[in-house]
């Protein structure tokens, strides 16, 4: 187990019993006191607070509405189960075996706990730097959640309600072929033409376009 908390976290404990705790599921627990649920809900404060801080560095430019969306994408269930299965904390998470459990959940509620045995152990800053030097950059792809998951448009609209300039999102034209629909969706601002979509729906057509104006813009 020592050696999984150094492989994956960059920590070494010093506390073995903490991290023992944190990697028990409270199915093989007698009461909740026992589980890692007390060490989960401690490392959600500890993993939102230190991302906040990260990505408030790494986007100097970006606005209060921009960061908190981002934040949600890096801290959300999906993708903390994501780390946690990329870990394969599964392979020293003790947990009742014999019920119908959601691995994948379970493995992303023992990361956070894992972080929080960490800010036991070794304080704020050891847990910080974990995060930030070792799991982030290791198993966060922040330019893949960029890539998949920002709502571009709404990023531009903050974008174009900051500078004070009028956007409008225009379909250019939409047709029926083979069964299917596919728009197309152009973007101006301040009545000049900027990024044009094509796709299946007017929403994705629009993301589509959303994302190439900010390319253009430079902001992505």
């Amino acid at each position: 187990m020592t050696q999984f908390i150094i492989l994956n976290f960059g920590y070494r404990p010093t506390d073995v019993n903490i991290f023992k705790k944190a990697l028990r599921h409270k199915s093989l627990s007698s009461g909740d006191l026992n589980s890692n649920e007390r060490l989960e809900f401690l490392g959600d404060a500890i993993l939102d607070a230190v991302v906040a801080e990260y990505l408030y560095n790494k986007f100097p430019g970006d606005d209060e509405g921009y960061l908190t969306k981002l934040k949600s994408k890096v801290v959300n269930r999906k993708t903390l189960a994501y780390i946690g299965e990329k870990m394969q904390i599964r392979a020293v998470l003790n947990y009742n075996q014999s019920r119908n459990l959601n691995i994948s959940s379970l493995e992303g509620n023992a990361f956070e706990a894992i972080i929080g045995a960490i800010y036991l152990d070794g304080g704020f800053e050891a847990a910080k730097k974990s995060l930030q030097n070792h799991v982030l950059r290791k198993f966060v792809d922040l330019n893949k959640l960029l890539e998949e998951e920002i709502d571009f448009k709404s990023r531009l609209i903050i974008w174009c309600q900051k500078k004070r300039m009028k956007i409008d999102f225009v379909v250019i034209d939409e047709q029926h072929i083979h069964g299917a629909w596919e728009y197309e969706v152009s973007i101006q601002i301040n009545k000049r033409d900027f990024g044009r979509g094509k796709a299946s729906s007017k929403k994705q057509a629009e993301q589509v376009a959303a994302k190439q104006t900010l390319e253009l813009i430079g902001e992505i």
